[in-house]
Formats: structure tokens, C-alpha cells, sequence
């Protein structure tokens, strides 16, 4: 008798949570195609099924509706995908000699779940100590979308922002926080439409509880 344990139906993946690794699941030949012949590909293919779910494609207000979705998947919501796409990240001399932690909190970001295809809303939250450089405020918040703007689960997204980070600033010492509003549970499924989703990051000084604390009361304390 096989001691292997049955996979569990397809459908109930998705609702499971599962993230297969930390690296975003692509194949080999991903970038075998340019920009324009997968917004052809597709094009069609969103033709197929929206024919298929009955909608009638000559009306006007439909009539575009799988290209202008086919270049949204590959100009927008999906461009994380494209290793082209990465910000870049200028390091700058740490030259005020600053050793406490820099916070940028409540970065919006839009993302999609992996499962269902459809978004995730929510806020990140980082933190990094300087070991002798930092970067641009606003490379952190592009770093974010670009992770972001991929077919994603919670735990990876975050793993591979704070993962960037680590290796940009050249520093251990990142932390990551991100809660979310995720479409899968509150549009379908259970239509919790009042839960969140929560994720965190901590390495190097961040394990420590004085100052992870430090960090989790900052991005915790009132905006007023």
C-alpha cells in the first residue's frame, strides 16, 4: 500500500493558501515572446472566454474589451513579471552618520491573487538600519509594486520584497509588514468582507525584541 497522501482537489488549493516557494513560479521560456505577441495571445484567448460565458462581442461597449485586458496583464498589473521592469536602486554614502531605523509605512500596493486572479489591495510597511548606505525614499515604495504587480500569494510577496531589500541596501537589517484586503475571500468563496490578511518580515537587529517593537509601535501609532 502507497503511504503517498492523495493531492487535494485542484479547486481547494487556491482557498488552502498554498505557495509553492519563495520565487515566483515562471517557466523557461517566459521571455521567449515579446510584449506585443503575448497581448495578442491573449487577446484571444480573453475573446474565447468571454464568447464562452455568452457575452456578445459586437456590442460596443465589449468590442475592446479583450485587448484593452490583454494590455493591462502586460503593460500593468502583471509587469513585475518582466525582469526588464526591476527598479533600479542607486546607493548613496550614509554621510549623516545615521544608525537608527528608517521607516516608510502605508505604501499602497495592488496586487492579484495567484489562485483566483483576482486583487489584492493593502498597505507595506519597511524598515531598514543603514550598515553604511541607504537608497532614495521612493525606491522602496517601487520596489514594493514591482513585486507587487505580479500573480502573487501574501508570504511570497513579502519574502521577496524583504529579500530585494536586503540585497540593495546591503544590510541584514529589513523588516516587512503588510496587511491586506484580499478579493478571493471577500468577493467569493466565504465573502468575509470585513477580514484582513497579515505578513511579516524580520532579520538581523529587527529579531530583537526592542527593536522589533520599536518598529511595530511606529507603523502602529496614530497619523493625526
Amino acid at each position: 500500500m502507497s503511504n503517498t497522501l492523495p493531492k487535494p482537489p485542484l479547486e481547494d488549493i487556491g482557498d488552502n493558501h498554498i505557495a509553492s516557494s519563495s520565487e515566483t513560479p515562471l517557466r523557461a521560456d517566459a521571455f521567449e515572446l515579446s510584449n506585443v505577441e503575448k497581448i495578442e495571445k491573449i487577446a484571444s484567448h480573453f475573446r474565447s472566454i468571454m464568447e464562452t460565458l455568452g457575452l456578445d462581442l459586437t456590442d460596443d461597449s465589449l468590442r475592446g474589451t479583450p485587448l484593452r485586458v490583454a494590455k493591462m496583464y502586460i503593460e500593468e498589473v502583471f509587469s513585475g513579471l518582466d525582469p526588464k521592469n526591476k527598479p533600479s536602486a542607486t546607493l548613496f554614502d550614509n554621510k549623516f552618520d545615521y544608525r537608527e531605523m528608517v521607516v516608510e509605512k502605508e505604501i499602497t500596493f495592488y496586487s492579484h491573487c495567484e489562485h483566483h486572479f483576482v486583487p489584492i489591495i493593502g498597505k507595506a510597511h519597511v524598515a531598514y538600519i543603514s550598515s553604511g548606505k541607504v537608497i532614495g525614499l521612493s525606491k522602496i515604495n517601487r520596489i514594493v509594486q514591482y513585486y507587487a504587480k505580479r500573480p502573487q500569494v501574501q508570504e511570497r510577496l513579502t519574502i521577496q520584497i524583504a529579500e530585494d531589500l536586503k540585497k540593495t541596501l546591503q544590510t541584514e537589517d529589513i523588516a516587512v509588514v503588510m496587511d491586506a484586503d484580499h478579493l478571493c475571500v471577500s468577493s467569493r468563496g466565504v465573502n468575509d468582507t470585513n477580514s484582513k490578511t497579515g505578513t511579516a518580515y524580520f532579520s538581523g537587529k529587527f529579531k530583537e525584541q526592542s527593536t522589533k517593537s520599536e518598529f511595530l509601535n511606529y507603523i502602529n501609532s496614530s497619523n493625526q
